[in-house]
This record gives C-alpha cells, structure tokens and sequence, in this order.
C-alpha cells in the first residue's frame, strides 16, 4: 500500500496526536515512535474514556489513536462519543482485536482507520499520514472484504451482531466466540462477572437466542466467519 504524505515533512506545522490507551508500556512505545516523527507531536495520553473526553476538549489535537479496550468504557463509545463532540477529530484504532471482527464497526462509529498492534510499527505512521492525507487506512485483506460503509444491510442482515448489539455488548460477544468464559471476559473489560452476565442474557434477547450454549456456538461460528 502506498503511504501518502499527509503534512509534509519539515512543515512548520505539527500535527498534534492524542494517544489512548490503558496500558502504560505501549503508549509509551508508540509515543516515542511518533513523536520521532519531525512532523508529528503526542499532544496528551489518556487511559480511560473520561480522562480522553477531557484531553480532547483542552488539547484540541488533530487525530487521535484510539484502543478498543477501555476501563470502564467501550473504545467504540469514546469514539462515538469524541466524534459527536469533536466532528473534526481524525481517530485512527490501534488494537489488539482482529480487524476482520472490528474493523466496519470501528468505521461505521466514526473511526477512519484500524490498525492491529500486531502489525509493524511502520504500519501505524502509514496510517497516520493516510488518514491526513483523508482517506481511510485498512490492510489490504479488510478492504477486500468489506462492503462500503453506509450501504443498507440486506439480506437478514437485521440481527447481524454488527448491527444491533450496542457497543459493549458487541465487544463481550467477540469474547464469547474467543472460548472466554464470563469470568475471563470480566477480568479483561474490568466490569463484575455479574454486569458481563447481564451484557449476555441482552445479547441473546436482541440476536433472539434462547440458552449460553447456543450463544456460544453461534459466537464462535460468526468470529469464524467473519475472519474468513
């Protein structure tokens, strides 16, 4: 793919980046990353969607590098929510989830790119100058796949888990389909195995699945599926 150039470098210009993400080392690897980058600057780094929310409103950045894995939140809501506010922000996913799951979700929520933290290094400044330069960065495997974002669902695509599952809820039924228990799912969204069994018996009702065992198995097929 080939990487735009964005704001040229050795503009007087920088580029200012909000970074968010809950765990200390990888925000501190990609800010070195970035901020060696004479054209571009980590402005603030947030851990929750709170602290994110407010970095925002003050620091005014241009884009922001999002996780989908939040305390308290959902990374798909604070993008939402940081595009609601903000219509002009850039936002660009780095995640640790399979983009072959996350990806349409994360664009149709309003992020413009999504880059797994798997991927080289590389990959996250390619991503950063596509989406400056307004167009939306995808690996080539996604954007075979993927149908244009906005085009109408169709064919009983009306309880497809993408579509009517609220954000948190899309998230613990992608843990289903890993094999994760409901406590597993907890530990890592850091809710109580409780409010992770209440996301569930939702998730059954709105994809109209009656016991766990069903939803497991359909979970596990769908993440299957989707990953081709």
């Amino acid at each position: 793919m080939t990487q735009p150039q964005g704001i040229p470098r050795g503009s007087a210009e920088t580029v200012q980046i909000l970074l968010v993400d809950d765990h200390p080392l990888f925000r501190q690897g990609l800010a070195q990353l970035i901020n060696q980058e004479s054209d571009l600057e980590i402005c603030g780094e947030a851990d929750t969607a709170r602290q994110a929310l407010t970095l925002a409103e003050r620091l005014s950045p241009t884009l922001a590098i999002v996780d989908l894995t939040l305390e308290e939140s959902s990374g798909l809501d604070l993008i939402r929510r940081l595009r609601s506010l903000h219509p002009e922000l850039r936002i660009l996913v780095v995640s640790m989830h399979d983009e072959m799951l996350c990806a349409e979700r994360a664009l149709r929520v309003g992020a413009r790119g999504y880059v797994m933290k798997r991927e080289a290094a590389e990959c996250v400044l390619s991503a950063i100058r596509t989406i400056l330069a307004g167009e939306v960065y995808l690996s080539e495997r996604v954007r075979a796949r993927l149908r244009p974002i906005g085009d109408s669902p169709g064919g009983g695509e009306g309880t497809s888990p993408t579509t009517v599952l609220s954000d948190r809820e899309f998230e613990v039924f992608q843990m289903i389909g890993q094999g994760l228990t409901p406590r597993q799912v907890a530990q890592q969204l850091h809710l109580s195995v409780r409010t992770i069994e209440a996301h569930r018996e939702h998730i059954k009702k709105k994809l109209g699945i009656r016991s766990a065992a069903e939803l497991l198995k359909y979970a596990i097929h769908w993440n299957q599926e989707e990953r081709g």
